[in-house]
């Protein structure tokens, strides 16, 4: 599959784009208790606030694309109303075969979508979105990672969903946890990116938008 990595920076004004301002926020758009957890890391103040946006599938959409959209679209929905704020958008999906996996939601859903990695590599997409309406700051990224699945059988999957229920993890799994009992290799740049929140991406945006992380 093709690299259809954007990356993006754009200012309406450059003077306040640069500038962390003490009034301003840092919001990170997401419900998920996974990217909490990974932005805590960063030591950086932020609220979090759950975004409702339609996250369909366009017609002939890349994986790359697909998850971009939604991580910008996310943190779009959020900024509207806190436009002074540096909000955070991140979406993530797993490829297999030509196949966009997304949360299986039931255990059967699950159980398939792993079945159907046994001894496949299956990359995941994670999107990356900063952006602040007042200064018009945005900055838009694909962050790929690539998993090795081990040939498993049908009992040790149960087993592994069984244990660790990750129904609502994008591939099936939590890497961060059991989750790397599946696995025969892991490739990528951020293994943060595999969790849902790239923070080796996003401590180089926030810091060309003027906050040091550091």
């Amino acid at each position: 599959m093709p690299n259809n990595r954007i990356l993006e920076y754009t200012r309406a004004n450059l003077t306040l784009a640069a500038k962390f301002m003490p009034e301003s926020t840092l919001i990170l758009a997401s419900s998920s208790p996974f990217r909490k957890q990974l932005l805590k890391r960063l030591h950086l103040p932020f609220d979090a606030i759950s975004p409702d946006i339609d996250e369909s599938i366009q017609p002939g959409e890349s994986a790359s694309r697909y998850v971009q959209r939604l991580s910008l679209e996310k943190a779009q929905a959020v900024a509207e109303a806190h436009p002074r704020s540096f909000v955070i958008g991140s979406d993530q999906c797993a490829y297999l075969n030509g196949e966009i996996l997304g949360k299986p939601g039931t255990h059967e859903n699950a159980l398939k979508q792993l079945q159907n990695a046994r001894n496949q590599e299956v990359i995941f997409y994670t999107g990356l979105a900063l952006l602040q309406l007042s200064s018009g700051f945005s900055a838009v990224d694909c962050i790929e990672y690539r998993v090795g699945f081990r040939n498993l059988s049908d009992a040790q999957l149960g087993h592994y969903l069984n244990t660790e229920k990750p129904y609502n993890c994008a591939g099936s799994f939590k890497s961060e946890a059991f989750g790397i009992s599946l696995f025969s290799y892991m490739r990528g740049d951020d293994p943060t990116a595999l969790i849902g929140l790239p923070l080796i991406r996003l401590t180089s945006m926030l810091e060309s938008a003027g906050i040091a992380v550091l």
